[in-house]
């Protein structure tokens, strides 16, 4: 190799990064260059020389930056390979480039640094400490040289521990090698870098002129030719505190607190240091935060000393004092970080076995914690909640009484938090400037502050329960002033009527706030004063003013509504009240903004979404009052039910919504009837005018026919004016009501929960063989007579769908099949549009209301057949024919459902049905529904993932809709969100619950996370019910079950192969195992599994799973089936002798067993080939990294050593001279 062939390749090497760096390059230019670079990399034997030529200084910094990176390259993928003399060469000169080959500390780009840094940490991690045991002296007398060497030693000292410790991105025996060789060293690397520090910064004050070290009042002078002497020094001061947070994190505790906590106290001084400060506070975040055993963690507490608090307290204040400046700002964030985990230190040591005591400077604490909460930062005000919140609960602290004293300014501080403002599109309030700091959009903020203000509720629950009087006399006075202050409107008129509030509006904002407050705290009055110590007539006072306060505005009448509520408890003490808040809370359910409306309908613009959002509050609010306080209603039950009367003659004055939800509440009053034969007759006069309309011949006839359903719903009219006209509106009304009317009384009606009280009231009808009492509903006669009806409307419903149905909906109907908007926006995971919502008319098309309508309706029809089976119990499950006339209804026409109308008939009917259903009736009713509704299932998502499958492969462009992309994703999605209620249903049908949890409500959209729990091991007790072991006697409904299991396990969603894996494969597989199972299906049974792998090994949970699953399959049966050898032989990269080994072991019953975690352990590296990778790591060049002898004794030597890795370590002993 002569000089100028490294000339000569150099030359062109400069060319070829000089084209790939310019934007004036062609892109075929660009790639001809990148190839050649890459092949030089890969190819050229000469690359260290060129490397290091590249590297001089004299070369521009973009050529530098490469022929570093050509050297780095050389010692990650050639360093095995290279012999010793030219290892010495390459480290010397790249030590020699740290020493004076690189430009001084202030001139040196950053990216050049850093990738110095990164040879040098390479090579560590493959020579020391075994063959460089001088590494760390070296560094040493670099960074003797000068800044520029000391600034380099920290980057890389800091680097190798984020390899070795942090990201763990070495081979374990070498991990733990260096990682030892660290800690033995610690002491002196510690005080190394405490001494670099503290040097740097003394010497760096010095030129500055410390504003502590001036006597006189005057700005520091810093002479000119210091400064760039004096930057130098505060760079390594900043690189310094950088490194000191990469070892932090995980030294032992000794070194933290190591001479009288030395290292807290330079942190604290340098908190008031404006160049140092966010580095100073991120190390003490780290130090304050570590865990481990509260004995070590003690010496934290010198923090809450005086010179520490005088510190932290002098920066926060001088931060704060000089205005949002965003580095201010951010180092202000730290502090509040700091002074949270100062209290979540305090909490854990007091009280424990610790022997610390309060600090003598607790209450300083409290002060300044309190302005951090005080603060104008939205987001700084959410950071102390969590620590208030562990200060009230702690068991000692709780009874200090300075903190004690502190609840009233903390709820004084709650009051403003909770004003919701802040917007950071506005600028009405000082947060708006900080919020532009935290927030991208006004959404972004409104989603963070809901949930900092369901925070804030937790926090001031239980500083009430400390100090429950104080809490409600503040609700009371800001309470009493909101009635009386005059209402603000401000700029932005509301469209729902001149004079209204938006929800923007000064007025509206503090209504809210204050009816959060006061529900959250008078609620938690309730449950902690005993009955005597409650303050009645004070609550009845205020009770009595909120009754009296008269609103035209929607917006403040729901928060006086709230307000009614939340008081409500104090009428169970003065029981005179209850007509006045009855009136009140019926006057709300009528509520309008414009009187004339009840008369004018057709004209009148429909409602906004204040004025629903009002009567549906009334609404809710007398059904909750009669669910939780049903025997305080009992006795105004007539005037209740004459009410309610009077307001149903109208047919035009509620909408069906409205009108159910008052029968729901005299239903559940009627419960307390506690009566069967009083409640029934009651409930027939409720129902009578609903049995008159559904049972009609009319109705009869279209509920039957989908031609005349359509025609009666008007779903086959053409419309001029698709707003105003509506001529079919009251035939949709009608049958929504009574579909509602019917859904309310089965959800509400109920017999009495004490056995005796059931007894007595006639509910009773006998025992099971199990002893467990048999009931009557009182609505059961009722509801069954309208059932043939109901199941026909299903049917109806379903056929709709069919292709020549949807083609008689014309084309204004169309689309009212599909889909709302709001639900493809919850699936796709997109953020509702902010705000406004409430304010606009809504004015929707009769396309958008036939579209509500049917979707409501097809959803409460599922409702009412879900609910049957727990409300009438043996009365509905032994309706002659069920099984025959649910698959008749509910399941016809499935081929034409679309995935978003079967998802909710699966969670809402099919599932609470089968869990409620008594085992008398597994062979009647749930096997013969299930059996056809799980073979038809597997084969509809087989189809559908195939589809998507293929479409992933092929990328076909098709024009689907006016958006094919987002339609696709649409799709995509709610064949995930079917199969997870797929899978969630046959879970819940076949294995018992012990040691798995089933949420009832299945996974909503989107909760992907869970994907990512690595612990997975699957409970021991996963046992099949009673109901799989009757499915898996039937052939085909066991076939079935097993194939969907097995396939969905390389279907794409991980969430679903997690929870499939972990909870139903092995327990549906160990019911056949003791059959003759064929060959070939076990093969297919194993296979499966890795597949699954395949798609899925990628995520740590779905990977440890599959491998339990493989390996619990394989142990099971490969000593009956020798067929899953020859599967584990077509392993990609399987190592044959290592397979016979496993093996062996396996079928040998003789051989000691080695424990459960080895076996598992070798079965995992036989099929790494199986194991999927991400896409990122898939075409990574890999690193191999050699082990080298090793530093310390094994006590017991290991059965399956790496044979690999040692098969030609070199075994020198002192590779690099110093």
């Amino acid at each position: 190799m002569s000089a100028e062939q490294v000339s000569s390749l150099c030359e062109q090497l400069v060319k070829a990064v000089t084209v790939i760096m310019d934007p004036a390059s062609t892109q075929r230019y660009r790639l001809e260059a990148l190839k050649f670079c890459e092949e030089f990399k890969e190819k050229c034997p000469i690359c260290v020389p060129c490397g290091l030529k590249l590297a001089e200084k004299t070369q521009t910094a973009i050529v530098r930056h490469f022929g570093l990176q050509i050297l780095e390259h050389v010692v990650k993928f050639r360093w095995n390979n290279m012999p010793r003399l030219e290892k010495v060469y390459l480290k010397n000169n790249v030590m020699g480039l740290i020493s004076s080959g690189t430009q001084s500390i202030l001139e040196e780009e950053s990216h050049i640094k850093d990738v110095l840094s990164r040879i040098v940490v390479e090579m560590i991690k493959r020579e020391w400490p075994q063959h460089w045991p001088d590494m760390l002296k070296e560094l040493d007398t670099l960074s003797k040289q000068g800044e520029t060497q000391t600034e380099l030693v920290m980057f890389i000292l800091l680097r190798l521990a984020e390899d070795v410790v942090t990201f763990q991105t070495l081979p374990t025996q070498r991990r733990r090698d260096i990682q030892q060789t660290l800690t033995q060293n610690m002491e002196k690397i510690f005080s190394f870098l405490l001494s670099t520090l503290q040097q740097n910064v003394n010497k760096y004050r010095r030129m500055v002129g410390a504003p502590q070290e001036q006597e006189a009042l005057t700005t520091p002078q810093t002479d000119l030719a210091q400064e760039p002497k004096a930057q130098a020094n505060c760079r390594v001061g900043i690189a310094a505190l950088n490194t000191l947070a990469g070892y932090i994190d995980w030294v032992a505790l000794s070194h933290i607190t190591a001479d009288n906590c030395k290292l807290l106290e330079m942190l604290c001084l340098l908190l008031n240091e404006p160049e140092l400060q966010i580095g100073a506070a991120e190390c003490l975040l780290i130090a304050v935060s570590r865990k481990g055993k509260l004995e070590d963690r003690k010496p934290l507490m010198v923090l809450f000393g005086d010179v520490a608090m005088h510190y932290i307290l002098s920066a926060a204040q001088t931060a704060d004092g000089e205005g949002l400046v965003e580095k201010h700002y951010v180092f202000l964030k730290r502090l509040c970080q700091v002074l949270c985990a100062l209290g979540s230190q305090l909490c854990a040591l007091l009280g424990s076995d610790a022997d610390v005591e309060t600090p003598a400077n607790f209450g300083k604490y409290l002060d300044s914690f309190l302005a951090f909460t005080t603060h104008p930062s939205q987001f700084l005000r959410s950071s102390t909640q969590i620590t208030w919140g562990a200060l009230f609960r702690h068991e000692v602290l709780s009874r200090d009484p300075l903190l004690l004293a502190m609840i009233p300014k903390y709820l004084r501080a709650s009051m403003t938090n909770l004003v919701k403002v802040g917007f950071p599109s506005k600028t009405d309030s000082p947060s708006c400037e900080y919020s532009r700091f935290d927030f991208d959009s006004d959404e972004d903020f409104n989603a963070f502050f809901n949930s900092f203000r369901a925070q804030q509720g937790e926090v001031m629950r239980m500083a009430c329960r400390l100090d429950p009087r104080t809490g409600f006399q503040m609700a009371g006075e800001w309470l009493k002033y909101q009635l009386t202050a005059p209402v603000d409107t401000g700029p932005m008129n509301s469209k729902t009527g001149e004079g209204l509030c938006s929800i923007f509006s000064p007025s509206f904002v503090q209504w809210d706030a204050m009816t959060f407050f006061s529900e959250s705290v008078i609620s938690q009055m309730f449950r902690t004063l005993d009955k005597d110590e409650i303050p009645v007539n004070d609550g009845i006072d205020l009770l009595q003013l909120v009754l009296n306060f008269e609103t035209k505005d929607p917006l403040i009448l729901s928060c006086v509504l709230t307000n009614v509520s939340a008081l409500f408890p104090f009428v169970t003490y003065r029981p005179e009240y209850l007509p006045q808040v009855l009136s009140k809370l019926f006057a709300s359910v009528t509520f309008e903004v414009i009187e004339e409306s009840k008369f004018v309908m057709s004209v009148q613009a429909p409602r906004t979404r204040a004025v629903k959002n009002v009567r549906r509050h009334a609404c809710s609010s007398i059904i909750k009052m009669c669910r939780d306080y049903p025997q305080l209603v009992l006795p105004n039950f007539e005037m209740l039910y004459n009410h309610v009367k009077q307001l149903l003659s109208n047919e035009l004055l509620l909408t069906q919504m409205e009108k159910c939800a008052l029968m729901e509440a005299l239903v559940l009053i009627s419960n307390q009837f506690k009566d069967y034969e009083r409640q029934k007759a009651f409930l027939e006069e409720l129902m009578a005018p609903v049995a008159g309309l559904w049972l009609s011949p009319e109705m009869q006839r279209v509920l039957l026919d989908p031609e005349a359903f359509i025609s009666y719903v008007g779903a086959d009219n053409k419309i001029a004016d698709p707003v105003l006209e509506d001529p079919s509106g009251l035939n949709r009304s009608r049958i929504s009501f009574c579909v509602y009317t019917i859904l309310g009384v089965v959800k509400r009606a109920r017999w009495p929960a004490a056995t005796e009280e059931a007894k007595a009231g006639g509910f009773l009808v006998g025992y099971m063989p199990s002893g467990s009492p048999i009931y009557r509903n009182p609505c059961t006669e009722q509801v069954l007579k309208l059932l043939d009806n109901l199941l026909a409307l299903i049917r109806t419903h379903n056929n709709l769908y069919m292709p020549e149905m949807v083609a008689r909906m014309g084309e204004t109907f169309a689309k009212a099949l599909d889909m709302l908007e709001v639900e493809k926006n919850a699936i796709l995971g997109l953020p509702q549009p902010l705000l406004e919502l409430y304010d606009s008319p809504v004015y929707k098309t009769v396309l958008e209301r036939m579209q509500g309508f049917f979707c409501t309706l097809y959803d409460n029809c599922f409702h009412i057949l879900g609910n049957a089976g727990p409300s009438m119990q043996q009365d509905f499950y032994t309706v002659e024919g069920l099984a025959t006339q649910l698959l008749s209804s509910a399941f016809i026409n499935l081929n034409n459902i679309p995935d978003y109308r079967l998802r909710p008939m699966l969670r809402v009917f099919v599932k609470p049905l089968v869990l409620s259903c008594p085992s008398e009736y597994y062979e009647t009713l749930v096997c013969p529904m299930l059996g056809p509704l799980f073979t038809y299932l597997h084969v509809r998502l087989s189809q559908k993932w195939q589809v998507i499958n293929q479409r992933s492969m092929l990328c076909e462009d098709d024009a689907a809709d006016d958006n094919p992309e987002s339609q696709e994703m649409l799709e995509e999605q709610l064949v995930r969100l079917l199969t997870r209620e797929v899978m969630d249903l046959i879970t819940v049908c076949c294995v018992s619950k012990k040691g798995v949890e089933h949420n009832t409500t299945a996974a909503v959209d989107g909760d992907d996370d869970e994907a990512m729990a690595t612990e997975v091991t699957p409970p021991a007790s996963a046992e099949l019910t009673e109901l799989g072991k009757c499915l898996m006697k039937q052939e085909d409904v066991c076939t079935a079950l097993l194939i969907t299991a097995y396939t969905s396990l390389s279907w794409k969603d991980t969430l679903s192969c997690q929870r499939t894996t972990t909870q139903l494969c092995w327990p549906l597989l160990k019911q056949v195992l003791p059959g003759n199972l064929l060959p070939d299906a076990v093969s297919w049974f194993f296979t499966s599994v890795l597949k699954g792998l395949q798609i899925h090994g990628q995520h740590d949970g779905c990977m440890a799973a599959l491998v339990h699953l493989a390996f619990q399959i394989y142990e099971a049966l490969r000593p009956r089936y020798a067929e899953l050898k020859a599967v584990m032989e077509q392993v990609p990269d399987i190592q044959r002798d290592s397979l016979e080994q496993f093996d062996s072991k396996l079928l040998n019953p003789t051989l000691q067993k080695v424990a459960d975690k080895r076996r598992k352990d070798h079965f995992k590296r036989l099929i790494t080939g199986c194991i999927g990778k991400p896409l990122g790591e898939q075409f990574r060049k890999e690193v191999h990294i050699r082990n080298l002898p090793s530093l310390f004794k094994m006590v017991k030597p290991s059965l399956e050593t790496d044979v690999l890795e040692n098969e030609d370590g070199e075994g020198l002993n002192a590779l690099f001279e110093p």
